[in-house]
């Protein structure tokens, strides 16, 4: 189990063309290229910590009722 020469090389791609044929051998690889991509898109993504707002500034917001609709929804509100 030496290293690869010339012909190994040779024999190893002679039967990814005869297995894979010589036109998808090109939509093959580019697959590949795509999952690789991906991939490191998945990786940048889970490196970014995610921007959560400060919880004072949600908190200090004022809530506004909700405006009277009805006369008695109006007499309510003018009695309290």
């Amino acid at each position: 189990m030496g290293s690869f020469s010339i012909w190994h090389w040779l024999i190893v791609l002679a039967v990814i063309l005869i297995v894979f044929g010589a036109g998808k051998l090109p939509r093959v690889m580019g697959d590949v290229a795509k999952g690789i991509k991906n991939f490191k898109h998945g990786m940048k993504d889970e490196d970014k910590p995610e921007e959560i707002p400060p919880s004072d500034t949600v908190a200090s917001r004022p809530v506004n009722p909700a405006p009277a609709n009805t006369p008695s929804e109006q007499a309510q509100h003018k009695a309290s």
